[in-house]
This record gives C-alpha cells, sequence and structure tokens, in this order.
C-alpha cells in the first residue's frame, strides 16, 4: 500500500507540468502582456500629437496615462477574483476582448474626455491580464526554469513597447495617431488562441475554490503578504513608468528629436530590456530571487548619469540600452518571484492585485514629471526620479523573503 501510495504521488506530481503545455501557455502570457503594453505605450509616443489635436498641453495628456495606471487596480480586482474561483482561462480570455474593444474604440475618440473615459477603460482591462497570465503560466513552467521563463513572460511588456516604437516609425507620419489604435483589435486574435491552445492550470483545479466565501477567507488570511507585495510593487512600477512614459516626450523637448529618431532610440533600449529581463530572470534562478533584483536596480543607479545627462547622441543610445536592461532586467524576476511568494489558492488574485495597487500609488509619477520638467528641465526631472525610486526598490526587496524553486500545487 504505501508502494501505490508513493506511486500515486509521483504520477500527480508529473501531471503538474505537462511537458508540451507550458510553452503555450508561456507565449500566451507574453503575447497578452505584449499588446497590452503595444497599446499603452500608443499613447507615451503620441502624447504630443493628441494633445494638439485636443489643443491639451502636455501635462493634460500625460494625465491620461495616470488615468490609465489608476485604473488597473479596478481591473486586476476583477479578473483576479475570477481567475481563482473559475480558472485561469475564461478570464483571460474575456479580458483580451474587452481591452481590444476599448482601444479600437479609442481610435474614433472626437474630444478630450471621451478619450479619458476610454483609457480610464482600458486600464481596467490593462490591469485584468497582467495577473491572470502570469499565475497561468507561472504554474506550469518547471520550477528549476521558472526564473528564465519569467524574463521572457515579463518581457511582453518591453516587446510591446518595441512594437509599438516600430509602427510609429512606419505609420505615424504618414497616418496620424488614430490608425494605429486601430491595431488594437489583435488581442481578441488572441483570445481564440489562449481557448484552443491552451489547457486550464492544473495547479488551480487542485486548489480551487468551491464557494466566493472560502477564497475570501484566504485572500483575507494572506493580508500582510498583499501589504508588503504591494509596497514593493509600488516602489518597482515607479522605476519602470517613471524611467519610460515621459522618455519620448524626453527626447522630444531635451533633444528636439523628430518622430522617426525618438522611435528608434526608444525601440534600440527596449531591445535592452528584453535582453536584461531573460538574462537577469535566469541569473536569479542560480542566485535567488531578490539579490539578481538588487544588483539590476544597483546598477541602474550607476548609468543614471549616462541616461539623463550624454554628452552625445552616441552615448545617449548606449544610456537608453544599458538603464532599460537593468530595470527590466530587475522586472524580469517579478512574476517568477511573487507567484513564488503566493499561496496556491489566491495566486490568480493576490500578485495581481498588488501589483496594480502598486501602479495605482505610483501612477502620478508621469504626471509629477511633467511637472517638475517645466520648472527645470526634463533631464534633471527624469535623473531625480531615477535614483529615488531605485534606492527605494533595492530597500523594498531586501526587506522581503522569498521562495526560489517552491513547488506549486
Amino acid at each position: 500500500m504505501r508502494g501505490n501510495s508513493q506511486e500515486s504521488n509521483r504520477k500527480d506530481v508529473r501531471v503538474v507540468t505537462p511537458p508540451s503545455d507550458h510553452r503555450q501557455a508561456v507565449a500566451a502570457g507574453f503575447l497578452g502582456w505584449m499588446l497590452d503594453a503595444f497599446d499603452f505605450f500608443l499613447v507615451v509616443f503620441c502624447l504630443t500629437a493628441i494633445g494638439k489635436e485636443f489643443h491639451k498641453p502636455d501635462a493634460a495628456i500625460a494625465l491620461s496615462i495616470t488615468v490609465t495606471l489608476a485604473f488597473r487596480p479596478v481591473g486586476a480586482f476583477i479578473f483576479g477574483l475570477l481567475a481563482d474561483r473559475y480558472g485561469r482561462r475564461l478570464p483571460l480570455m474575456l479580458d483580451l476582448v474587452f481591452y481590444s474593444i476599448v482601444e479600437v474604440l479609442t481610435a474614433f475618440a472626437p474630444n478630450y474626455t471621451t478619450f479619458m473615459v476610454l483609457r480610464a477603460l482600458f486600464g481596467i482591462g490593462m490591469g485584468g491580464e497582467w495577473g491572470v497570465g502570469a499565475s497561468l503560466a507561472m504554474e506550469k513552467v518547471p520550477a528549476r526554469l521558472r526564473g528564465l521563463l519569467s524574463g521572457l513572460l515579463q518581457q511582453g511588456y518591453a516587446a510591446g513597447n518595441l512594437l509599438a516604437a516600430i509602427c510609429y516609425f512606419a505609420l505615424f507620419e504618414r497616418w496620424g495617431w488614430r490608425p494605429l489604435f486601430l491595431l488594437g483589435g489583435l488581442p481578441a486574435l488572441l483570445a481564440l488562441f489562449v481557448r484552443f491552445g491552451v489547457k486550464e492550470s492544473e495547479v488551480w483545479e487542485r486548489t480551487r475554490h468551491k464557494t466566493w466565501t472560502q477564497l475570501g477567507r484566504d485572500i483575507f488570511a494572506n493580508w500582510k503578504l498583499f501589504v508588503y507585495l504591494m509596497l514593493l510593487m509600488t516602489t518597482m512600477n515607479l522605476s519602470s513608468h517613471g524611467t519610460q512614459d515621459m522618455f519620448p516626450t524626453f527626447l522630444e523637448r531635451q533633444w528636439h528629436f523628430g518622430a522617426s529618431q525618438r522611435a528608434v532610440i526608444s525601440g534600440f533600449s527596449m531591445v535592452g530590456a528584453i535582453i536584461g529581463g531573460v538574462l537577469m530572470g535566469l541569473y536569479s534562478d542560480r542566485i535567488g530571487r531578490r539579490r539578481a533584483m538588487i544588483t539590476a536596480l544597483l546598477f541602474a543607479i550607476l548609468v543614471i548619469p549616462l541616461w539623463a545627462y550624454a554628452p552625445s547622441v552616441a552615448l545617449l543610445y548606449v544610456g537608453a540600452f544599458l538603464m532599460q536592461f537593468m530595470v527590466q532586467g530587475a522586472w524580469g524576476v517579478i512574476p517568477a518571484h511573487l507567484a513564488e511568494l503566493s499561496p496556491d489558492s489566491v495566486r490568480g488574485f493576490l500578485p495581481g492585485f498588488a501589483y496594480q495597487c502598486g501602479v495605482l500609488i505610483s501612477s502620478s509619477v508621469v504626471y509629477i514629471q511633467s511637472i517638475y520638467a517645466q520648472r527645470t528641465s526634463y533631464a534633471a526631472a527624469m535623473a531625480f526620479t531615477a535614483v529615488t525610486v531605485f534606492s527605494a526598490a533595492c530597500v523594498a526587496t531586501a526587506v522581503g523573503r522569498e521562495r526560489r524553486g517552491a513547488e506549486f500545487g
């Protein structure tokens, strides 16, 4: 009887991570996050053009970015609860279709007020995607590869930025900003891939809640962990949004670059982000999640002078590449780190909601930078923000714990 029990347990462990299924889950999470980021960064690249059409200053359009970020916790709350109650796949598909529709409607916004409402709705969709997609992928990948594939998954965000830069470079000067948002309908097609190409999470099937009451109890039982994750993700979101969202505007106002050159430099920095995210994710599998994140953030501090005050265009390229290599290198560890810290029963809700609450707290950074830049310069605003938030992120990472390689289910 004992031997049969051990054999049954071994079979159960093999079922948890099907060797042919985790690739599709990672691909779905990567593509969903990439298309989410693509839609988000279209506003970043087209900020001044949208402002001209609606007769608004940079700060007013930057406020739309803040609104998008502020509404992301709403999406994480709704779709995260659905993911822990009804599974990962269905909420992910619904979210993909929802934000696709909103993004297409943005192309037809007749005025500033409508544009702002649509950006708020898009924030709900954007907030729902990461937590559900990341939990589905991280619950399926082998534990020994979790950091590497975490880095790949998270850099869907950088890939979306790069895709936005390419489309902006190729289409903006000829067609303007509105046709770019029509491309936001693509995530609806990804929902079909999730429907037919990705299986439900076996970890969720093993640990699913039968009632909403059980789910609520588990969520409240982990409130201390939630508070820590929220603070950690506040500093991490300040680090990413504080160095990315106003960067194209910095290139236009500080360096007086045209649309094409802004797109090329921003795209080049995202190549650094993708490489950094994957390599630091792999590095975290060897030395630990926190040590890898802190290493990347400390090196990011050293890069600030080159990034913000480059004496030449060539060094500006180098600074942009290295900055995002380090920032997104630290971010590449996040999906694995948060998934490992979160209990099985609330992994669909807790990491995503904590992440997006961190977004909400940090959402004013873009607006603050634009106001501060009006009084000093964009270079000073970007540099001061970076050194402050990187230091805070190092402290928040260091005081936490980690469960590298934890088995799920």
